[in-house]
C-alpha cells in the first residue's frame, strides 16, 4: 500500500477543515493545489487522517514488539511516537484523573443524553430531548441558521450546496420527511467543490444569503430560488450579514475587504479596504455602520458613505476570529487566538474590558439577547466565549467578572448560541456533544452526543428547537421544550 503526495495533501486539507482551521485550510489548499487533484472528497469519511495515523502507530508498535524470528520482544516501556519513555510514563501516571473526568461526563450523559443514531424519536423513551436527523449533505456541514419567521432551517456544506429544510405545513410531523430545497453553488457537475462557508436570513425570513469559497455571495428566496449573484470579491467569503431592514447585505472576504451591497439591486454600494490581511468577520452596528476584524489583529468600525473609518480598535496580539455588537450597539466584543476576549466602546480607543481567563484560542463569542437595547431589558446582559481550551465562559462584560465556567466539553468548542429569552445557552464541540446550559446558574440541563464533531449550533425563534451541524455530513434538530 502506498499514498501519493496529492492524497496526503488532501487528507491534511480535510483534517484542517474538520478541526475548524478554515483559514489555514484555505491557504494550504491553495499552495498544495488540492483543487486540481482528481480526488472525490465525498468518498472520504471524516477523520481519515487521524485514522491512518493511529493505524500507523499501532503498526509501528507491533513492529517494535516482534523479533526477527517472529517471537515477541517484550518491553517494559510504554510506546510513544512523539515523547521520550520518561514523558510517556508521566502521561500514563496522570491517566486516572482524565478517566475520572470522562466518567463524570458519562454519568451526566446517562442522566440526560439522547444517543445519536439517526432515529427521529431518539430520547422519547429515555426522557431526553426528541432528536431528528436531517441527512442529504455529502460533506461536512459547516453552518446552520433558523429562519426568524418560520420552521425553516438553512445549512451550508463542503459539498457545494446549501439546503433549506422545512417543517410540514401544519407545523406537525418531522422535517426529515419533507424534501429540502437544494441550493447548488456550482454551474456544472465537473466544477470543483465550492464550500458554503456562511449564510444568514434576512429579518422576515423571505431571503437567505450564502457566501462561498468561490468569492461569490448569493441571495435565494425561501423556496430555494436564486434571485441574485453578487460578484466583486476576489477570495472566499467568510462572513455575511443582513442589516436590520434587509435593505443592505454586508460581506467580509479573504481578499482583505468588506463590501456593503444593495440587496435589491445586487449592486456594490461601497467596498472597504482598511485591513492588510484576510477579513474574518463582520457585524452590523446599526442600519448603515458595521465593524470588521482580520488576521491583521485590527478591528475597524465603518459607515456607509464615509471614506475613512469611524474607529480603529487595536490591542489583540494575534488574529481576531469574531466580533459581535451588543443589543444596544454601544459595546463591541471581540475574541482572538491570543486567548483573550475584549470589550470595546465607541467612546474610547482602548478596550474597556480585557477577559483573560481562557488558556487557549477563543473561536467565537455571543452576547445574550437581553439587557439595554433588547426586547428583554430586565434580564442582565452577559457575554459567552467558546475556546479551544474546551470551556465556555459566561461573563458580566460590564464588570469583567466571569460568572460561570462551563466545562463538560472535552474538545475545542466551536459554537455557542443563546435562546431568544436569554435564559439558555447551547454549545457544540468537536467532542461530538451538544450541551444546553442554564445561564443563570451555569448548570447543565440537557445533552446530545452525535456521530461527528459539531461546527455550529443555533436556536429557533420560539426557543423550542436547537439545530446542530456535524462533520459527518448530517444536521440534527433537538426538540427541547425547556
Amino acid at each position: 500500500m502506498s499514498i501519493t503526495s496529492d492524497e496526503l495533501n488532501f487528507l491534511v486539507y480535510r483534517y484542517l477543515h474538520e478541526s475548524g482551521f478554515r483559514h489555514t485550510a484555505f491557504t494550504f489548499g491553495c499552495e498544495s493545489m488540492v483543487n486540481k487533484s482528481n480526488i472525490n472528497g465525498a468518498k472520504i469519511p471524516p477523520g481519515q487522517l487521524i485514522n491512518f495515523v493511529q493505524k500507523g502507530i499501532m503498526y509501528t508498535e507491533l513492529e517494535r514488539s516482534v523479533a526477527e524470528d517472529g517471537t515477541e520482544a517484550p518491553s517494559q516501556e510504554p510506546f510513544s511516537l512523539l515523547r521520550s519513555s520518561a514523558d510517556a510514563k508521566v502521561s500514563s501516571d496522570a491517566a486516572p484523573p482524565a478517566k475520572k473526568q470522562r466518567s463524570e461526563t458519562a454519568a451526566v450523559e446517562s442522566e440526560s443524553v439522547a444517543t445519536g443514531g439517526g432515529a427521529a424519536s431518539a430520547g422519547q423513551d429515555g426522557g431526553g430531548p426528541v432528536v431528528e436527523e436531517l441527512a442529504g449533505h455529502t460533506s461536512e456541514v459547516f453552518i446552520c441558521a433558523w429562519s426568524p419567521s418560520s420552521l425553516q432551517l438553512a445549512s451550508g456544506s463542503g459539498d457545494s450546496t446549501a439546503r433549506i429544510w422545512c417543517a410540514p405545513e401544519n407545523g406537525k410531523g418531522q422535517m426529515s420527511r419533507t424534501e429540502p430545497y437544494v441550493l447548488q453553488h456550482f454551474s456544472t457537475e465537473k466544477e470543483k467543490s465550492k464550500d458554503v462557508t456562511t449564510l444568514d436570513w434576512n429579518f422576515d425570513g423571505t431571503s437567505l444569503a450564502t457566501g462561498s469559497y468561490d468569492g461569490q455571495a448569493r441571495i435565494w428566496n425561501s423556496s430555494g430560488k436564486l434571485t441574485a449573484t453578487l460578484s466583486k470579491h476576489k477570495g472566499p467569503i467568510f462572513s455575511l450579514k443582513w442589516n436590520s431592514s434587509g435593505r443592505y447585505l454586508l460581506s467580509g472576504s479573504v481578499d482583505k475587504t468588506a463590501i456593503i451591497w444593495d440587496a435589491h439591486k445586487g449592486a456594490v454600494l461601497q467596498q472597504f479596504a482598511f485591513h492588510k490581511e484576510p477579513t474574518l468577520d463582520v457585524d452590523w452596528r446599526d442600519e448603515d455602520s458595521f465593524a470588521s476584524c482580520s488576521t491583521d489583529r485590527m478591528i475597524y468600525v465603518c459607515k456607509l458613505g464615509q471614506e475613512n473609518f469611524l474607529k480603529r480598535f487595536e490591542g489583540h496580539k494575534d488574529e481576531v476570529n469574531a466580533i459581535k455588537w451588543d443589543p444596544s450597539g454601544q459595546l463591541l466584543a471581540s475574541c482572538s487566538d491570543d486567548h483573550t476576549a475584549k470589550v470595546w466602546s465607541m467612546s474610547q480607543s482602548s478596550c474597556v474590558r480585557d477577559l483573560t481567563d481562557h488558556t487557549k484560542e477563543i473561536y467565537t463569542i455571543k452576547w445574550s439577547p437581553t439587557g439595554p437595547g433588547s426586547n428583554n431589558p430586565d434580564v442582565n446582559l452577559v457575554l459567552a466565549s467558546a475556546s479551544f481550551d474546551s470551556t465556555i465562559r459566561v461573563w458580566d462584560a460590564r464588570t469583567g467578572k466571569c460568572l460561570h465556567v462551563l466545562s463538560k466539553h472535552t474538545d475545542p468548542v466551536y459554537s455557542v448560541s443563546f435562546s431568544t429569552n436569554g435564559l439558555y445557552l447551547a454549545s457544540g464541540s468537536f467532542d461530538r456533544c451538544l450541551h444546553i446550559w442554564n445561564v443563570r446558574d451555569g448548570s447543565l440541563m440537557q445533552s446530545y452526543r452525535g456521530q461527528g464533531g459539531i461546527f455550529e449550533v443555533c436556536w429557533n425563534a420560539e426557543g423550542t428547537k436547537v439545530a446542530a451541524c456535524f462533520s459527518n455530513n448530517t444536521v440534527i434538530v433537538l426538540d427541547v421544550r425547556l
